[in-house]
């Protein structure tokens, strides 16, 4: 059984199944075929490209071989950025656009061959697209999309991050909604046949691991319960509890938003605790075994989405988030193009005396005099008198408030809020962001048209308490533990469920075909004990799923305090 003893682990690494992940570049080239070879190279954009073939490079010529390069970048054709770039609409639109549906060979006018393999030697295919060159050996570099994304944001490294943009500043924009999706299904195409997965971390001494090692070890982590690497991001009205009770160190000062579970940004962290570790995007493990992971019956619906998330918004010694609402069922398909929209929820974790959470309109809400006054807002600096029209309401420890899609809401100050919610994490539509500033001084742009497009003007006064702050019913019980039901609306797909157990007690459950996801929500923590894959240790704030494959399996609370676990699931697919 794992140790009882430990706190929050903000690195959860797993061993690599059948092989070993080893460091620098000499390691990675060592199982290399002898005689002529072709080697690509695939990876992001936002790679440092430069340091990745002079690595290379001088690993094979120490062992004697021969080195040409080919860099793809030099071989996209006219515009080729163009050619994938997701379109806005409306085509000003400077917030949003749909996710591109473009792939990487649309870069391509011919994908570059190598006319003639030197003797003994290497052509080194590399850049992304590069897997399209029909390789003799193929290798998949990778970078955390955290990085590219903290390039942008920064100001570290900013030209070159976007795909088919070597010149160019960094746009985060493009990086979401055209980079991102092209290159994740170029990834997941080639995962079947990645010989082997690259750590690019640090270029110098990269950590690297045998694709088939690879494979064999996500389809042994589907078997039992997983976690992600967590992180935190900063914003402006970030606060300091994931710094002062989870010793995270965030860049720009407090820890606003917590990336527990978000599937598109995720990573399994895979090798030894005290070696090198590959961190291999957790959509992989959707990608090569969807009904394991998923269940058929979300498979069937979600296809290899995964599509729920566990993120803290950390409000505490923060300011209030903007207030905001997500795309509507119909609006996120037509306009952004996800198939599924952005309901959400949020668990009350911790939270500061006299903390609120906004969530609905008031009973005499006007929505036309409130774009009266946010445009005021923008244009002349006038607050917005929020309360006029967006309720209030205590932040309680333990209470779930319910968010779907065109629901107006915002974590007030002093809160921490574990955000339970539908996957899509690109869409917050927002209304008013309390007259902050941007880096420039400026007023923040606020895509207030896309608010109100959305808004749901039908669900206001007393129908947002009824509805939306809903009051836990048991769904079933023993002794020393109960189910509860703590939020379900028929719109919704996923139900949010509390586990509540008693020292020294413990609860069987069963995933029934269909994933499972768990957050220690109080109470030390617990120990889930599977058939096939033995025990993990869950600690207080900790996430993790429980794959669908694994089926029955028991949590037991851990130290003298009673133990609540937030569990998510889908509920209709």
């Amino acid at each position: 059984m794992p140790s009882t003893s430990r706190s929050y682990d903000a690195r959860p690494a797993y061993e690599p199944t059948g092989g070993q992940v080893v460091a620098g570049w000499p390691a990675a080239v060592a199982g290399l075929p002898a005689g002529p070879l072709l080697l690509s190279v695939d990876g992001p954009a936002a790679l440092d490209w430069d340091a990745l073939t002079e690595g290379l490079s001088a690993a094979l010529r120490s062992t004697g071989r021969e080195v040409q390069l080919l860099d793809v970048r030099r071989h996209y054709g006219p515009a080729a950025a163009d050619r994938v770039a997701a379109r806005p609409v409306p085509a000003d639109d400077p917030f949003f656009t749909p996710l591109s549906e473009a792939r990487v060979s649309d870069l391509f006018d011919i994908v570059p061959r190598a006319e003639k393999l030197p003797d003994e030697g290497v052509v080194v295919v590399f850049g992304p697209g590069a897997g399209l060159c029909e390789p003799d050996v193929l290798w998949y570099a990778d970078l955390p999309k955290r990085y590219a994304e903290a390039a942008v944001a920064h100001g570290r490294l900013p030209v070159g991050v976007n795909l088919g943009r070597p010149g160019e500043p960094g746009d985060l924009v493009k990086l979401f909604y055209t980079d991102w999706p092209v290159l994740d299904r170029h990834r997941d195409a080639l995962a079947t046949r990645v010989d082997r997965w690259i750590d690019l971390q640090d270029a110098s001494t990269p950590a690297s691991l045998d694709g088939t090692a690879l494979r064999d070890t996500l389809e042994h982590l589907v078997r039992g319960p997983v976690r992600t690497r967590p992180y935190f991001n900063s914003t402006p009205w970030g606060g300091q509890w994931g710094v002062n009770e989870l010793g995270f160190t965030p860049q720009a000062g407090n820890t606003a938003l917590g990336y527990e579970l978000i599937a598109p940004e995720a990573g399994v962290l895979v090798g030894d605790r005290n070696g090198p570790q590959v961190e291999v995007p957790f959509p992989l493990l959707c990608v090569l075994h969807p009904e394991s992971l998923l269940g058929q019956e979300v498979h069937r619906a979600f296809g290899t989405s995964f599509p729920i998330r566990f993120d803290y918004l950390d409000t505490i010694g923060g300011g209030n988030l903007s207030l905001h609402c997500h795309p509507r069922e119909q609006y996120m398909r037509e306009v952004f193009g996800w198939s599924y929209t952005q309901h959400e929820t949020y668990y009350v974790t911790a939270s500061e005396p006299g903390a609120q959470v906004l969530l609905g309109l008031t009973e005499n809400a006007d929505p036309d005099l409130m774009r009266r006054q946010v445009e005021d807002a923008i244009a002349h600096d006038i607050p917005v008198p929020v309360e006029d029209h967006i309720q209030t309401h205590p932040a309680t420890v333990g209470q779930l408030f319910m968010i779907p899609a065109g629901t107006p809401h915002a974590s007030g100050a002093g809160n921490l809020v574990l955000e339970v919610s539908a996957t899509p994490y690109l869409y917050s539509l927002r209304f008013y962001d309390w007259l902050r500033k941007n880096a420039t001084g400026a007023a923040r742009l606020l895509p207030y048209e896309h608010g109100f497009a959305n808004l749901d003007t039908a669900r206001r006064g007393e129908d947002v308490t009824k509805e939306l702050i809903q009051q836990p019913r048991t769904l079933r019980a023993g002794e020393g533990w109960r189910e509860e039901v703590i939020g379900a609306l028929p719109e919704m797909f996923y139900a949010v469920h509390r586990l509540v157990v008693a020292p020294d007690t413990g609860i069987s459950d069963d995933t029934a075909g269909r994933f499972h996801i768990l957050n220690v929500a109080a109470g030390r923590g617990a120990v889930i004990e599977t058939r096939d894959a033995g025990s993990h240790f869950l600690a207080f704030a900790e996430t993790i799923t429980v794959p669908a494959a694994v089926g029955p399996y028991r949590i037991s609370a851990v130290g003298g305090d009673e133990v609540h676990l937030v569990k998510a699931l889908v509920v209709e697919a």
